[in-house]
């Protein structure tokens, strides 16, 4: 995906579902103002995030990776975390769903995105003023 901070664009997306409001941005990128508990964020960088915390540096032989690989895949750590990655996954397949182009974004029902922020209030702002246009 592009970052391009500056770029306020509102698109129509095609999707069915109506998601309600999501922030998809990453850790970079921290979420401006208070969303609300409504609002769900989505890091997009949390998947490379949590494996690396999960594994850490492998070592460069190929076997003692992998049997360090399999301890921690077979630890009960590791059991516990895997969910935590399966939601990071969901989030990021979505965005990618979606046909985001670039990061952050607001979604709106999984229909508008407002582009290059974090903030719900200002993307709301953005996204009636191009609708007022639209019309």
């Amino acid at each position: 995906m592009k970052l391009n901070v500056s770029c306020f664009t509102a698109l129509f997306l095609s999707a069915g579902a109506c998601a309600g409001t999501v922030i998809y941005t990453d850790s970079a990128h921290p979420v401006a103002g208070n969303p609300g508990s409504e609002v769900t964020v989505v890091l997009l960088d949390a998947p490379d995030r949590l494996q690396a915390q999960m594994f850490g540096p492998l070592p460069a032989d190929p076997a003692q990776a992998e049997q360090q690989a399999r301890a921690i895949v077979s630890s009960q750590a590791f059991q516990q975390r895997q969910q935590e990655l399966s939601r990071a996954y969901v989030g990021l397949t979505h965005a990618w769903t979606l046909g985001l182009e670039k990061y952050p974004a607001v979604v709106f029902d999984d229909r508008w995105v407002v582009y290059g922020t974090t903030d719900v209030g200002t993307a709301t702002q953005q996204l009636n003023a191009w609708k007022e246009k639209a019309q």
